[in-house]
């Protein structure tokens, strides 16, 4: 795992990497995708360098998904093909996180685009109603005994 000195993401936030920035405030920092599935493609990091989301404080995270939602707002008047816009957080390589500090895709979309990103890819086993409360309850005590 990347520390934060040789993280491209914190030198971004540091000014030590080139990007082009979108905003920036005391927590967060948005920049376009220097691979961007789309075109209007932008990132919204935390300032301080954190691999997965449990990392990162309350507070930021919600700030990253107000800005991730200003952005969303700006990439559908901005003149970019968009007809609809993608937020996506991957938390973990096996989820596709490929930049080990966390960061929040805004993603513009429209019909027929080749981004990939879909919820529903194909045919899913429909579960029964008692294993779906399994796994409610499950998930349930432990945020239970979290907090």
């Amino acid at each position: 795992m990347p520390s934060a000195r040789n993280c491209v993401f914190c030198q971004i936030v540091a000014g030590e990497a080139n990007a082009s920035i979108v905003y920036q405030d005391e927590l967060v920092t948005a920049f376009m995708d220097l691979y961007p599935v789309t075109p209007g493609h932008v990132l919204v990091i935390p300032n301080q360098h954190s691999a997965l989301i449990k990392d990162v404080e309350l507070v930021t995270i919600g700030r990253m998904f107000e800005v991730g939602a200003d952005i969303d707002q700006a990439v559908r008047k901005a003149g970019f093909r968009c007809e609809a816009v993608s937020l996506y957080l991957a938390d973990g390589a096996a989820a596709g996180q490929v930049i080990l500090h966390t960061h929040l895709h805004v993603v513009p979309r429209f019909i027929g685009d080749a981004c990939g990103l879909r919820v529903h890819t194909g045919p899913v086993e429909i579960l029964h109603g008692s294993v779906m409360q399994e796994q409610a309850d499950s998930i349930r005590r432990l945020l239970e005994t979290s907090r």
